[in-house]
């Protein structure tokens, strides 16, 4: 691992919301999925006492020893209104410290941006929900209508023992509740030199399955036709090579429509993957709107160099298209053939909400009030969120974790990524914002 240093100047104090990012990034809450995780406990702990220290009163709630959310009712000035969810996960993914140029759990600050595992997904966020409900209740004011605040462990691992297990079992905590802002949207991106953002209004259809390939168990030097490494190896290779088609769905039409418009290109003579490679770095997300993805993340077989196993895994990530679940699943089956087991691990809806209302005009207007002028534009996140979650109570979720961002940062690409890290101007700029949302919706 590279040598680090932390480069803050003790002259210059470093604003609220980067330093309960910061403190947060030093929790290793990292969850390795499959029920192994550092556990949330700690991190949790910490939200908690911010909270009681702002006048309120939070409730912690175990899923499982050390699988520990956080979630907080905030009365509003009108509680006629229906109340707005305003949530983040405290858990991050694995980071290896040998391919980050810092230690990944440090919270280090360099060269104008706060370094570490959970700066983009997602303790930033926490911490600027943290920032905004101090500015609001520091200031003897209550947001515009309730508010009930969460914090969910497990989302990296599909939120079954944080945010599903806190609906399922916990329903009227989120009482009232009609719509909900959570990550992966509200960031800026650069299109034709011009500041956007997006916001997310939908998000595809998650299923994390297991192909399982069986064979004969047999010494490393025979012929072996029935190998499960080789039937395996044929079958991941067909599911992630698969080309998977093109389709548009209402909020990807919107949103390449519009990039059209701004580019000033006609969308007929130019194509979805070419509209959306225009997005920059936010294309990477953004292509992957546009198709079911199958990508292979983990193969397991065998356990020593002269014995051929008679058992081999994959694991796969799929993500569809809303409703598409079912076909992909089937031609999934087709592409593997009849010899291999597939083993259903997870699987969340997808969602898709209209880029309108009362709760996008009041986004955009709070983006506008603190960038003039800068287009906001619907997209579908190629991942989930623990939206997926609260979609089961009826509540409408969005993307909306307010940064403005330079045009040379890839910060989708920083997502699940090496040397993750956020510019605290970006925090100042999302404490303001959300702020300015939670006191004027």
């Amino acid at each position: 691992m590279a040598s680090w240093a932390d480069d803050t100047d003790p002259a210059t104090p470093l604003d609220l919301t980067a330093e309960l990012a910061r403190d947060l990034i030093r929790f290793d809450t990292t969850n390795y999925g499959e029920g192994r995780s550092n556990g949330e406990t700690d991190a949790a702990e910490y939200v908690a006492e911010h909270l009681r220290g702002l006048g309120l009163a939070p409730e912690l709630f175990d899923s499982e020893p050390g699988r520990t959310s956080v979630v907080v009712r905030v009365p509003g000035r009108n509680r006629e209104s229906g109340a707005l969810v305003v949530h983040g996960h405290l858990d991050v993914v694995p980071a290896d410290p040998e391919t980050w140029s810092v230690d990944p759990f440090a919270g280090v600050i360099k060269d104008g941006l706060l370094w570490g595992r959970g700066a983009v997904d997602m303790k930033n966020m926490d911490a600027m929900i943290l920032a905004a409900l101090g500015d609001i209740l520091g200031a003897g004011e209550a947001p515009a209508r309730d508010l009930v605040v969460a914090f969910f462990a497990d989302e990296e691992a599909g939120g079954v023992l944080g945010s599903h297990y806190l609906v399922d079992t916990r329903p009227k905590l989120f009482e009232g509740a009609t719509e909900a802002i959570s990550e992966v949207g509200g960031y800026s991106i650069t299109l034709g030199g011009q500041r956007a953002y997006l916001l997310q209004t939908g998000e595809k259809a998650l299923i994390w399955i297991k192909l399982v390939a069986r064979g004969d168990a047999a010494h490393g030097s025979r012929l072996i036709r029935n190998n499960a490494v080789t039937k395996l190896a044929t079958a991941v290779a067909a599911v992630g090579s698969q080309d998977w088609p093109i389709r548009l769905t209402d909020t990807t039409t919107q949103l390449l429509a519009e990039i059209a418009r701004i580019l000033d290109v006609d969308p007929q003579r130019v194509g979805p993957d070419e509209l959306a490679l225009a997005t920059g770095t936010a294309s990477g997300f953004i292509q992957a709107s546009l198709r079911t993805t199958t990508n292979p993340t983990l193969l397991k077989a065998g356990y020593k160099h002269n014995v051929i196993p008679d058992r081999a895994e994959a694991l796969i990530d799929i993500r569809t298209l809303p409703g598409e679940e079912d076909a992909v699943l089937a031609e999934v089956a087709s592409l593997v053939g009849p010899d291999i087991e597939i083993i259903v691990m997870h699987r969340d809806i997808g969602l898709e909400t209209d880029f309108g209302g009362p709760l996008v005009d009041a986004v955009v207007g709070s983006l506008h009030r603190h960038d003039p002028g800068a287009p906001v534009l619907p997209y579908l996140l190629s991942a989930g969120t623990d939206n997926k979650a609260l979609s089961k109570l009826g509540i409408r979720g969005y993307g909306f974790a307010p940064l403005r961002l330079p045009a040379e940062l890839d910060f989708p690409g920083m997502f699940h990524g090496v040397d993750e890290r956020v510019p605290l101007d970006a925090l100042v700029f999302g404490r303001r914002v959300l702020t300015d949302l939670l006191s004027t919706y």
